[in-house]
């Protein structure tokens, strides 16, 4: 996470709602910039708790039965929301397409609140989604509902934070509020690794086992002086078992896999890395600072539940360079 000045912290006195909250990636981008959430919706009891633990606002529950005029008057609605195939009616493309998504919910207290700003998330795939016809409807509802919209794919990987973690961030801007709008995602070419980030005692699984191979054939380029040229990219150098999904060994001096909510394997949710001689997960707070999240974050106890929110999460640093690119005037 990037400390942001007060000089530049544009989003004072703007009100934010935070919805598909999870842990609060948003929430910590958008305060950091001197805005204030006054709403937040989160299913997943563990993670609601954990946002309340962190930022002291409980969460309401399913979004889908939450009316739009009992949810505060905002200026900024944002979240990541699901991923989910929209079933077009006469290919329109529009907010009816949209009715029985968790995407309708945005739309439906969009229309009703008309937020000037609205800033989603989702993962890499929602672009060619249903054949682009998912991300057609949403750039088609929101244009519908007055906004300029703008979208990205964005690799958390170039802003700071070592992770690869592609994923496509929609802003939009109400057109009636702006009278002119012009926006550019940032570029982002921010090195970093790793080790950048490890812990010096960590509370992380080790793997002991006899079928562990690493890669003879691992090369590495350096330059004229002779210094390692470490790619901004994970860097596999062995595996456990066949090297499927979950066992795949990498270099700590490269960058992470993408942290995710699922999958198998003995390294599920965080991939597995040769440090200090040996291989092992990374830990809830090494997974805190991949994601962005400061210090002072208090992860969920159970670690399989850190680690799944971690997945669900968003990242911190990628979130402040866009609305770093806003000019949102004072």
């Amino acid at each position: 996470m990037i400390e942001i000045p007060k000089e530049k912290q544009v989003l004072a006195g703007y009100r934010f709602i935070d919805l598909f909250a999870g842990i609060g990636g948003f929430h910590y981008a958008l305060s950091s910039f001197g805005a204030e959430c006054v709403f937040a919706s989160e299913v997943d009891k563990h993670a609601a708790q954990v946002y309340y633990n962190n930022h002291g606002l409980k969460p309401q529950g399913d979004i889908t039965k939450i009316v739009a005029a009992d949810i505060p008057d905002h200026d900024i609605l944002c979240g990541g929301f699901p991923c989910q195939a929209f079933s077009i009616s006469g290919k329109q493309r529009g907010f009816e397409d949209t009715r029985g998504t968790l995407f309708f919910d945005i739309a439906r207290i969009t229309q009703h609140h008309r937020p000037k700003i609205l800033f989603l998330e989702n993962v890499k795939n929602f672009v060619r989604h249903d054949d682009g016809n998912t991300l057609a409807t949403v750039m088609a509802t929101l244009q519908e509902l007055g906004y300029h919209v703008f979208y990205q794919i964005l690799n958390t990987s170039r802003f700071g934070l070592p992770q690869n973690r592609e994923r496509v961030y929609i802003v939009a801007f109400l057109t009636s509020h702006f009278e002119s709008v012009s926006f550019s995602f940032p570029e982002g070419k921010i090195d970093s690794h790793l080790t950048e980030i490890l812990e010096d005692s960590p509370q992380a699984k080790i793997i002991e086992r006899d079928d562990i191979f690493f890669h003879k054939n691992f090369k590495l380029s350096y330059d004229k002086k002779g210094t390692p040229q470490w790619p901004n990219r994970p860097i596999q150098i062995g595996r456990v078992n066949k090297g499927g999904q979950g066992e795949r060994i990498y270099h700590p001096q490269g960058h992470a896999v993408t942290l995710s909510a699922y999958g198998g394997g003995v390294g599920a949710k965080t991939g597995l890395y040769h440090i200090n001689g040996q291989v092992r997960k990374l830990s809830p707070r090494e997974c805190a600072r991949l994601q962005g999240f400061p210090e002072h974050f208090k992860p969920d106890e159970k670690p399989n539940q850190a680690y799944k929110q971690f997945g669900n999460s968003v990242s911190v640093n990628v979130l402040q360079y866009i609305l770093e690119m806003m000019n949102i005037p004072k």
